[in-house]
């Protein structure tokens, strides 16, 4: 690594963390606060806007629904918080739903889980920052036509940010998080006292634009199917609940006390600013359509339709633009910070299945900040893909949204039922199993709601895009039991004590010396083999050119080595199928020996060197590594043009991550 990106690393991430500063990293509640509950935090912006979107089909008549949808995700919102509560308390390790589901589920609940919370960690991030987008486009016009290159960009920011650690990135995300919960309930007490005790006449710019209904008045099934759909997009709330239970960990002592304060804190703010939200925005009369070109008819030409929030913020203050900017500015940050909540979810998830061999062992190492760093860049990655493929539109990605988080819950809350009846089984004392029975009567009024909002939401939004959540759970699901599939088979193979056996002294070593020429680096490799002391030395050449070999021969005779140089013809000019075709032999020949193959090779300082360099050994080097009991070594030999790059870039192993660099990192 060269000092330039090691300089730019260093100024991205920062120095480097030992490993016993991992206690120091640990949150206290204010910090966890907007770190594990941003996202829900934030879903009010854009929630109660998806409920009126919903309903807008069915024209203004639907929107008197608003606030009862509202009060139902507000019911179901408490009973979830309540209900992790248990969760956090019972299961303190940090896995979450996916460890209540394993421990009491079984495996293959524990890995559905586990696929449906990593799918909706990405979503998340991708929702999350469009929607941030869409409210800044409605101050910024520059940002509403560049959308998809805005969430990009505040993607791979969030990335840096929390690729510097948990606790830095609590400390930056604090004042945003803090900033946009004040300014919303301001603006809502603001709000309803200016609309409710003065009396005054608070209107939207939206006020007076008439909603016409997409398919007529709707009624009967018609009408109770969109009131559904409404209340399923409402219940985007609800995710980055489940995010503490997995970030239990990050918390300081007493750790599950800590975790549940900090879930009901996030249920009571989430609550109070859904339901004065959806009533502002009944106050002031806010028309949001979901396809404002053709819903408003009377719509002035060019009509930008601005976002809920923006609108009620508008009105409140009215008369007073730097309140309208506050709001809009804190609502946008707020919904970028949001993605934060998945930013520590998915990594620590990721974490866990790694360490149970269900991912790629990296996602298990934490990075030079003592975060899981590559589970971090693995989510943005993700999340980038889907803004782009879904030109970062709200309305597209919510419908993918909700499905995985509410897999999540049910199976949840049908496994912490299981937990109590495990514990009430050997539990005796009257106190305690009443205290049991309480917990669970709360998971099982969880497991009934969440249960059939995830079939309201499977009804309402499968064809709308929620197939395309369920087929990537599926997919993760079949690629992380394909993972474990392989470490077993490869853990089985390395511990079977069948065919050749590791512990069994070979009867000799065979040594083999392959020659192209007799210069210094094949001095050195013939050196270094007679310095094993191997029961039989041989030296080989394959004769590609007859003039050259002659004079390799003449040479090697001429220098009197006690080792035997052999020439292996080859007709076809050939270099590694003879050699191997050799090898092969030697070892049919004496199947006990194992054959040691000598290769030398130049060490090379500069990239187009290695083009024209070291070919035939890295294809040799290739082959022979695939065949049983036989041993490759190479021989370096260092060309002058290597040392600039030993004193530049190659340093001791974890120089750069103790933050060493010069001569130190040589040391």
């Amino acid at each position: 690594m060269s000092k330039f990106s090691t300089a730019a690393k260093r100024l991205v991430v920062g120095r480097p963390f030992r490993s016993d500063r991992l206690a120091h990293t640990l949150l206290p509640k204010r910090i966890a606060l907007p770190v594990f509950a941003s996202d829900a935090m934030s879903s009010v912006a854009y929630a109660p806007e998806e409920i009126f979107l919903m309903l807008s089909v069915a024209g203004l008549s639907a929107y008197t629904f608003a606030p009862w949808v509202g009060v139902v995700v507000v019911i179901v919102m408490l009973t979830v918080v309540a209900s992790y509560r248990q969760n956090v308390r019972a299961y303190p390790s940090g896995g979450g739903d996916y460890e209540v589901a394993t421990v009491n589920l079984g495996k293959q609940a524990g890995l559905t889980v586990a696929s449906a919370l990593l799918v909706d960690y990405v979503l998340t991030v991708a929702v999350s920052i469009a929607s941030a987008a869409a409210n800044i486009g409605s101050a910024v016009p520059f940002v509403a036509t560049h959308k998809v290159e805005f969430c990009v960009v505040a993607i791979v920011v969030l990335t840096a940010i929390n690729l510097r650690g948990i606790r830095e990135s609590g400390a930056a995300f604090a004042i945003p998080t803090y900033a946009f919960m004040a300014g919303i309930i301001l603006m809502i007490g603001f709000g309803l006292f200016r609309g409710l005790v003065l009396d005054d006449n608070l209107r939207a710019e939206s006020a007076d634009l008439q909603i016409n209904a997409e398919h007529g008045e709707l009624a009967g099934l018609a009408l109770v199917f969109l009131v559904l759909r409404a209340f399923s997009s409402g219940c985007a709330a609800l995710t980055g609940v489940e995010a503490i239970s997995n970030g239990v960990p990050a918390f300081r002592k007493p750790k599950s006390k800590n975790a549940a304060t900090t879930l009901l804190l996030m249920g009571l703010f989430a609550v109070v600013m859904l339901m004065g939200l959806i009533v502002l925005a009944q106050l002031t009369q806010v028309r949001i359509a979901e396809d404002p070109a053709t819903q408003l008819v009377n719509a002035p030409p060019g009509y930008e339709q601005k976002t809920m929030v923006a609108q009620v913020a508008a009105a409140v203050f009215d008369g007073f633009p730097l309140g309208f900017f506050f709001i809009t500015v804190v609502t946008a940050l707020i919904l970028v910070l949001a993605a934060n909540t998945a930013f520590n979810g998915f990594p620590v998830l990721g974490s866990i299945l790694a360490q149970d061999r269900y991912l790629p062992r990296q996602l298990h190492t934490r990075g030079d900040r003592l975060a899981f760093s590559n589970g971090i860049i693995g989510l943005a990655g993700f999340a980038i893909v889907l803004v782009i493929a879904f030109d970062a539109e709200v309305t597209r990605l919510i419908q993918l949204y909700i499905v995985g988080v509410f897999v999540s819950f049910t199976m949840s809350q049908t496994g912490m039922i299981r937990h109590w009846n495990r514990l009430l089984a050997r539990e005796s004392d009257p106190v305690e199993r009443r205290r049991m029975r309480r917990s669970q009567a709360i998971n099982a009024f969880g497991l009934a709601l969440t249960g059939s909002v995830l079939v309201v939401v499977l009804i309402t939004k499968f064809l709308l895009g929620a197939w395309i959540a369920i087929a990537a759970m599926a997919g993760i699901y079949l690629v992380m039991t394909g993972i474990r599939r392989h470490y077993d088979r490869v853990a089985d193979e390395l511990a079977r004590a069948e065919g050749e056996d590791a512990f069994v002294l070979p009867s000799r070593i065979h040594t083999i010396v392959l020659v192209s020429k007799l210069h210094l680096p094949t001095r050195r490799a013939l050196a270094y083999a007679r310095a094993t002391r191997p029961d039989v030395l041989e030296a080989i050449t394959v004769n590609v050119d007859d003039v050259d070999t002659k004079k390799l021969v003449g040479e090697w005779e001429k220098e009197g080595f006690s080792v035997p140089l052999k020439v292996i013809e080859s007709p076809y000019r050939e270099i590694t199928k003879p050699v191997l075709d050799y090898v092969k032999r030697v070892r049919t020949d004496n199947p006990r020996d194992v054959v040691t193959v000598f290769i030398p090779e130049y060490v090379v300082g500069r990239w187009w060197e290695q083009v024209l360099h070291n070919q035939s050994a890295l294809r040799l080097k290739g082959r022979l590594l695939f065949q049983p009991g036989v041993m490759v070594t190479s021989v370096p030999w260092q060309l002058a043009s290597s040392e600039k790059v030993a004193e530049r870039d190659l340093v001791a192993p974890g120089a750069i991550r103790r933050g060493l660099t010069g001569k130190d990192a040589h040391k």
